[in-house]
């Protein structure tokens, strides 16, 4: 029987890198770090209820990582986090950890978020969340570690100094290597993992160099470049075949009322969860119904972006630079799940023209590649906006299938050496505690 390979998840999330390494079956959660509160109670009952955690209420850390002393040592008595040990507290044995995986909020990197802030992000905290990231790796000195991002990192320059400048800083200094081809070869698209959608992430992996001294840089591209691609898949996976089968939600005749909550369409008699409808106006769902009709009958009336940006000024009376509407194709990806998918769907619109609505967190979380077993906690804002933030599982477990076989054929590397005892750091880190 294989040796679990013990990690720890820094910004966790809802836990869809945690998830793909979970179904490997060759990996062992110590411990998961999240500071939004429906993220963190939706990881901990999905280690609980699915891969067996009892003890997930103490493995799932609510905390600000930005708090680092705190967050490995114990904190009490917090008005907002209660209390704990600490993450030092659960990481037992000498071994130690073999892998930290986790990326910080994507937000302050992506195009997307720059674009809508007057100071493109520059002053954004979230850039700078990964030397709080870098100080738990420093501490805990594991043999790889997987750090996860949108490509808008590559362009971002909070402070007008590359972000990606500052990563590889970072990394080197706490004694580690990262894959210097970084637009190359880490930036990697999902589709070919079998993922239904059109998503690309920088996937940074670090090695500790206390293991691979000369030949570190050699055995990264290796990685990148012979053991991640055999989980490649023959088939990319589609709209249709991710949620086709899905019981069908139709548009009343007029809107409801159940339990106080305003509805628009009709629930499904479904035992999936998180299957359910948001609300539409009846404007929306006209214009729902007029694009996916226009769609299905091969018209293609609104196939060109102005014609859409056209229809949306007819139908609201307003104005947009970019066109607001988009319906998903069956036999094609989706676009990008995103975490903005919880404020409106206007660009996440099913394909049916019968159903005239937008996408259900469940839809949004099978394009993401979660099972429909992996129920999603809280209010349906934030459901969406866990599951456009994740790491699809799919991609995760290849990736985590990959690293667990290529710590394998450099075994003798890894256990011949204690990285505890001997990792690498230099005087003078920009890395401090």
């Amino acid at each position: 029987m294989e040796k679990k390979h013990k990690l720890v998840d820094l910004f966790a999330g809802c836990g869809g890198l945690t998830e793909g390494f979970e179904k490997t079956g060759r990996y062992e959660t110590v411990a998961c770090v999240e500071w939004e509160k429906d993220a963190a109670t939706t990881l901990a009952n999905r280690l609980k209820t699915k891969w067996g955690y009892t003890d997930s209420d103490e493995r799932v850390l609510r905390f600000d990582i930005q708090r680092t002393e705190e967050l490995l040592h114990g904190w009490n008595n917090d008005t907002e986090y209660g209390k704990h040990l600490g993450l030092e507290s659960l990481v037992q044995g000498p071994a130690g950890i073999d892998l930290i995986i986790g990326g910080p909020p994507c937000q302050a990197y992506s195009i997307a978020g720059r674009i809508r802030d007057d100071d493109g992000m520059r002053y954004d905290y979230r850039n700078f969340l990964f030397e709080s990231y870098l100080r738990v790796v420093k501490h805990l000195k594991p043999k790889l570690v997987v750090f996860e991002n949108v490509p808008g990192m590559l362009s971002a320059s909070p402070g007008g100094v590359p972000v990606v400048d500052r990563i590889i800083e970072g990394f080197d200094e706490a004694g580690y290597e990262l894959i210097k081809d970084i637009r190359g070869r880490a930036l990697i698209d999902f589709a070919p993992f079998g993922v239904p959608q059109k998503r690309r992430r920088v996937i940074l992996t670090a090695l500790n160099r206390s293991f691979f001294k000369n030949d570190v840089q050699h055995r990264i591209v290796e990685f990148y470049q012979e053991f991640l691609p055999r989980f490649h898949v023959r088939h990319k996976a589609t709209v249709f075949d991710a949620i086709g089968d899905l019981p069908k939600l139709y548009p009343s005749e007029e809107d409801f009322t159940v339990n106080g909550k305003k509805l628009s369409h009709r629930p499904a008699a479904t035992s999936i969860p998180n299957h359910v409808p948001r609300y539409h106006n009846r404007r929306d769902i006209g214009i729902f119904r007029d694009l996916t009709t226009d769609l299905h009958s091969g018209q293609n009336e609104y196939a060109s972006i102005e014609r859409l940006k056209r229809l949306y000024e007819e139908r609201t009376g307003k104005t947009s630079e970019i066109h607001k509407y988009y319906v998903l194709r069956w036999n094609c990806q989706s676009n990008l799940i995103p975490a903005h998918l919880y404020k409106d769907g206007l660009r996440h619109i099913h394909p049916d023209p019968e159903q005239a609505r937008s996408i259900t967190v469940r839809e949004a979380a099978r394009l993401q590649t979660f099972d429909d077993d992996f129920v999603f906690m809280g209010s349906m804002g934030n459901q969406y906006k866990m599951v456009g933030n994740a790491v699809p599982p799919l991609f995760a477990k290849a990736l985590a299938n990959a690293l667990f076989e290529f710590q394998e054929a450099y075994r003798t590397r890894f256990e011949g050496l204690k990285c505890q005892n001997t990792c690498y750091m230099p005087e003078n880190s920009m890395i401090k505690n």
